[in-house]
């Protein structure tokens, strides 16, 4: 796992077709909106989150945010245990998200 500044995660992930945008945050923090294209799993979910890791491609590469970027952390220490190679940690989360922010 590698910390990113949204700099280095946007350019790596714009520049990588093999990649997937991963939102660890609650339902409710959701809902206030999300990085285009992200999809959503919380992290809070314990087992289910891990069960839900466990259906995902690990040769993937996963960009990867929460709201401060702790949790997105912990998610990609949790996905490395899991085997997942390459995932990626928004520093700052989306708090400090400069880019387009998508409702859903």
């Amino acid at each position: 796992m590698a910390d990113l500044s949204q700099e280095d995660w946007v350019k790596q992930s714009e520049n990588n077709n093999n990649s997937v945008i991963l939102d660890v945050r609650t339902q409710d923090e959701v809902e206030q909106g999300v990085i285009p294209n992200a999809i959503h799993i919380d992290i809070h979910l314990g087992q289910g989150f891990i069960d839900e890791l466990e259906t995902m491609d690990k040769d993937k590469t996963y960009y990867v945010y929460c709201r401060s970027g702790a949790r997105s952390a912990q998610a990609c220490a949790i996905m490395e245990q899991l085997g997942f190679n390459k995932a990626y940690n928004l520093l700052g989360g989306i708090m400090n998200w400069q880019g387009k922010i998508s409702s859903i």
